[in-house]
């Protein structure tokens, strides 16, 4: 099984690898001394702030391997260009979902800020646009079992 790839722009990459630097130095540090912190008010059993301090350990490491994995895959730059008018990975879409129009990014949430909704290539939306060209009309299956409509009406790498 392949590993997924991520397409990031050189600023979203040193931003991740920020993130990473922080979560494995500081980050770790302030855990490791609330969880410490803790374990000297005594029973352990009953410690809220033990438990909470655990729990935050556990989600920063969770994002540290996370973070890890995107950056060991990512490759930096800009996708690779594909056909005049197909939708690929990297892309902002702009499709009339179900009647009405839309804007979305096509691949990583790593990739931009808040400034658009993102949705997987992977995803049933995704899976349903990739390839699509300017004009097409495609549908996928919501989870509701429904039918939805997507016409592409433009898609441009940001």
């Amino acid at each position: 099984m392949s590993t997924p790839q991520t397409w990031l722009t050189q600023e979203a990459a040193d931003r991740l690898q920020a993130e990473l630097e922080h979560l494995e130095g500081p980050g770790r540090r302030d855990v490791t001394a609330k969880i410490e912190a803790a374990r000297a008010e005594g029973d352990l059993k009953e410690n809220g702030g033990y438990h909470a301090a655990r729990d935050e350990q556990g989600k920063m490491e969770a994002r540290i391997r996370q973070l890890k994995q995107i950056l060991e895959n990512a490759h930096i730059g800009t996708p690779p260009a594909s056909a005049d008018g197909v939708v690929g990975a990297g892309m902002v879409v702009t499709a009339v979902i179900a009647g009405d129009e839309m804007k979305f990014l096509l691949g990583s949430r790593e990739i931009t800020s808040d400034e658009y909704d993102v949705y997987s290539e992977k995803s049933p939306l995704g899976s349903a646009v990739m390839g699509a060209k300017i004009g097409d009309t495609v549908a996928y299956t919501a989870p509701n079992g429904k039918a939805i409509s997507v016409e592409i009406k433009d898609a441009r790498f940001i």
